[in-house]
């Protein structure tokens, strides 16, 4: 007598989502702040070009990491890469000063154990009026260049962050990122994906699937009001679908505007990864 086998869908669909590896979370926050996202639960946080201190001697810069150090801060990556005073497109660039000033980020991330800086500035790529797109594209793509091959001296990658309109007038989709990196082909030049940005440029997940390739990091935040997960409920299942889908298991990391830190940072953790984990 056979004995039927039977299957049940639904669960073997539990198991394969269980399987998966969710992403590790981090904070975007000053390292001021990191006992508390450690303590909140994060895996990382994520801080600030301006604590590597490039435009600072040496001398103040060890002082500074003697101090990083004894938090044993786990850092994923820094932001906040260039000012907007260092000017990459246009008839005024500064690429040998913006060179300088990332050469110096670098070799300090490689001290503190960073492996990652994202690249949004969008002051400092702003493309200014009037100003031919094209050659600001070909300007922006040769100090890219340069830019790779002074990251790879210090084994660090570079992350192109597509920011929406409102923030500045260049490199504004997944796509314009990804040509980007595609024209630089370069293995320490890659691409954030921001789902804050992607919702207020309309961009749908399928363009993380599209160009998944290119993606080594995530940002997050809610769209309208850029607040932290979860204070609005917006629903990021089918960003965090398509991460799954191109085998994604870095970080996403929340770049948010905190309407109290200490009291929201629990509740986006567990926003995210029930969000996460559908």
């Amino acid at each position: 007598m056979k004995i039927p086998i039977i299957i049940c869908i639904a669960c073997m669909a539990a198991a394969c989502r269980h399987q998966a590896q969710l992403p590790t979370f981090a904070v975007c926050a000053g390292m001021a702040d990191y006992a508390s996202v450690a303590e909140a639960g994060y895996d990382y946080i994520e801080t600030y070009v301006s604590y590597l201190m490039p435009d600072k001697s040496d001398a103040e810069f060890r002082e500074h990491l003697d101090e990083i150090n004894a938090q044993n801060a786990k850092i994923v990556s820094c932001v906040n890469f260039f000012p907007a005073s260092l000017k990459i497109t246009g008839s005024e660039t500064k690429h040998p000063e913006a060179l300088a000033w990332a050469d110096s980020a670098f070799r300090r991330a490689q001290a503190a154990g960073i492996p990652r800086i994202v690249f949004g500035s969008g002051g400092a790529r702003k493309v200014p009026e009037g100003f031919d797109k094209q050659e600001a594209t070909a300007q922006f793509v040769t100090f890219c260049k340069q830019l790779a091959l002074s990251a790879e001296r210090y084994g660090i990658t570079v992350l192109i962050e597509p920011l929406n309109s409102n923030e500045t007038n260049f490199i504004n989709s997944l796509a314009e990122g990804a040509q980007i990196v595609e024209a630089v082909n370069h293995p320490n030049f890659k691409m954030v994906c921001d789902i804050y940005h992607m919702l207020r440029e309309n961009e749908p997940a399928s363009e993380i699937v599209k160009y998944g390739a290119y993606i080594q990091h995530c940002h997050i935040a809610e769209k309208e009001e850029r607040s932290a997960p979860g204070v609005k409920g917006d629903d990021f299942i089918p960003y965090f679908k398509a991460l799954r889908e191109i085998g994604y298991s870095g970080c996403v990391s929340v770049e948010c505007k905190w309407k109290n830190m200490q009291e929201e940072l629990k509740p986006a953790l567990a926003y995210l990864k029930q969000q996460a984990d559908f």
